[in-house]
């Protein structure tokens, strides 16, 4: 049974109250908050800190895209996915670009949006536990690869599961290298999205293309961080992507 803490932030009465007994009877505790305000002083409470935010981007008095850039630009790594009646991919994009972590878009199946929770929550574990088991491998036996990394292309730790390129460590989230990663077992061939999101995102079948799409970009950004003529990852046209060497 789930006991993790839900953050509800709606300004709709009726919708909270769908969530709210939908994520009860999960076994989640769920508090709530009306406005931008409240909810960023709910999000801060050290003493009760929320283990996930769902966040309406439309507030009375905020916009959802602001506080969710105030809580990132002030640290927090809090898991959010972010619930909008806007139909519009832009708002979507621009959030998940900020750190939101899935969205959904109302109307919405209660019973979707419990799978989608479940699904950002566990891959939060496996992150944190990642990172602790590596913390410990380093105190154990701090890893000093840097002089083994070749001055050009990609290179893979996999022991430790970090990525150079160029030489230069790239700064990646757990779900970056496993993409980058996977793309590069496979240069030359165009991936589907379908196929990506399958085989490294696992079988969550809520999960939709964008979220690809916005990992491909942070990873294009990130390549191009080093090298600006970077063109590792290239698009096929309503197919996938490529990377090349």
């Amino acid at each position: 049974m789930a006991h993790e803490t839900i953050l509800v932030i709606d300004d709709e009465p009726a919708i909270v109250q769908v969530i709210a007994d939908r994520l009860t009877s999960e076994g989640y505790q769920v508090r709530t908050a009306g406005s931008g305000e409240t909810a960023l002083a709910a999000a801060s409470d050290e003493s009760r800190p929320p283990d996930l935010l769902i966040l309406d981007l439309m507030l009375p008095d905020m916009d959802g895209l602001d506080l969710l850039r105030s809580l990132r630009q002030a640290g927090s790594n809090v898991p959010v996915i972010v619930l909008t009646a806007r139909d519009d991919d832009v708002d979507v994009i621009v959030g998940l670009e900020l750190g939101a972590d899935d969205d959904v878009i109302k109307p919405f199946n209660p019973r979707e949006l419990a799978a989608r929770i479940r699904a950002v929550l566990r891959r939060r574990a496996e992150t944190l536990a990642l990172a602790a088991r590596l913390a410990t491998l380093e105190e154990q036996e701090p890893h000093t690869p840097a002089a083994n990394v070749p001055t050009e292309g990609l290179y893979f730790d996999l022991p430790a599961r970090r990525a150079w390129f160029a030489g230069q460590l790239l700064d990646l989230r757990l779900r970056e290298y496993d993409l980058l990663h996977f793309l590069a077992q496979h240069q030359g061939q165009v991936i589907s999205r379908a196929t990506l999101l399958q085989r490294v995102w696992g079988c969550d079948e809520f999960i939709d293309d964008r979220t690809v799409d916005v990992h491909i970009h942070h990873l294009r950004e990130k390549l191009a961080e080093i090298d600006p003529c970077a063109d590792l990852i290239q698009t096929e046209r309503g197919i996938g992507y490529r990377l090349v060497e």
